[in-house]
C-alpha cells in the first residue's frame, strides 16, 4: 500500500513539482502497480483557484495567509529554518511570465508528527504574497460532506512529464466507516477524511501531497476541508483518496500560524 502521495527519490529531484492526476475510467491496475495509468482532467481557468501553490520539493499546498502555505507534514523534513523551498503561485500556466515565485524561510511541521496522522505543516514565505486570495480552513465538521474539489498540476503517468496547466476535478465524500473498511482499518478516523468514487476513475495521486481538498461554504466561498495525504495507488476501485481532516487540526494550525507571524 502506498501510504504517502508524494514523488520520491530521483523522480522528485527531476520533477521538483506537485503532481496531480485525474484518472480515466479504464480497467483497474494490477495490485502490484504503484500507480495505474492516469490521464486528463479539466483545465482550470486563470484565477479560478488563486490560492493554489506548487512546491519545489514535489508537493502541493494552499495559501493560508499572505506569508504561509498549508501543506502536508510528510512533505517536509521537520521544523526549523528552511530556505530551500520555492513556492510557485498565481498562474494556471506554470510557464506564464506572470507566475509568482517565492522562497521559504521557515517550516513548522505538526507537533508530534511521527509518520502516522497529524499530517499538516506550514511553510513561511520570505516575502508575503498580497495579490492573491487565501483559502480559509474549516473549523468545524459542518463541511465534511458532499462533493469536494481537488486541483493541481501533474503527470499523465508516474514518472512522466508534468502538466503545464492547472487541472481540476470533483470527488464525493466517503463515510469514515466505509473508507476504514476499504483500507482494512488503516484510516485514522477522526483525523482523516476520505473522498472518491467506489468505481475509481478520479483521484489525487503521487506528488499531489499537501494540496487542498475544498468546497463551497454557506456563503458560497471556498473553504479547505482536507489536505492530500495518502491512498492505495491512484483512482483504484474501492480505494478512495485519504486526506487530513483540516477541522480536527484547525486550532493547532491557527496557533502555529500565529507563532509564525500570521
Amino acid at each position: 500500500m502506498v501510504r504517502w502521495r508524494k514523488v520520491v527519490g530521483a523522480v522528485a529531484a527531476a520533477l521538483a513539482v506537485g503532481s496531480f492526476t485525474v484518472a480515466a475510467p479504464t480497467a483497474p491496475a494490477a495490485a502490484s502497480d504503484i500507480t495505474p495509468f492516469v490521464v486528463g482532467g479539466t483545465r482550470a481557468a486563470q484565477g479560478e483557484f488563486p490560492f493554489m501553490v506548487r512546491l519545489s520539493m514535489g508537493c502541493g499546498g494552499a495559501l493560508y495567509s499572505p506569508r504561509l502555505v498549508l501543506t502536508a507534514a510528510h512533505c517536509v523534513n521537520g521544523t526549523g529554518t528552511n530556505t530551500s523551498i520555492t513556492a510557485t503561485l498565481g498562474a494556471v500556466d506554470l510557464q506564464s511570465s506572470s507566475r509568482i515565485q517565492v522562497r521559504s524561510n521557515y517550516v513548522l511541521r505538526a507537533p508530534g508528527y511521527n509518520g502516522n496522522g497529524d499530517d499538516w505543516a506550514l511553510i513561511r514565505l520570505a516575502t508575503p504574497v498580497t495579490s492573491l486570495a487565501t483559502l480559509p480552513i474549516a473549523t468545524t465538521t459542518a463541511y465534511n460532506s458532499g462533493t469536494f474539489t481537488i486541483a493541481g498540476w501533474g503527470a499523465a503517468r508516474e514518472g512522466g512529464p508534468q502538466q503545464r496547466y492547472l487541472l481540476k476535478a470533483t470527488v464525493p465524500f466517503v463515510a469514515d466507516s466505509t473508507c476504514d473498511s476499504m483500507y482494512g482499518g488503516d484510516v485514522i478516523v477522526g483525523e482523516e477524511i476520505c473522498a472518491g468514487y467506489t468505481a475509481g476513475g478520479v483521484d489525487t495521486c503521487q506528488g499531489d501531497s499537501g494540496g487542498p481538498m475544498f468546497r463551497r461554504d454557506a456563503s458560497n466561498a471556498w473553504i479547505q476541508v482536507g489536505i492530500t495525504s495518502w491512498g492505495n495507488g491512484c483512482a483504484r476501485p474501492n480505494f478512495p483518496g485519504v486526506y487530513t481532516e483540516v477541522s480536527t487540526f484547525a486550532s493547532a494550525i491557527r496557533s502555529a500560524a500565529t507563532s509564525l507571524g500570521g
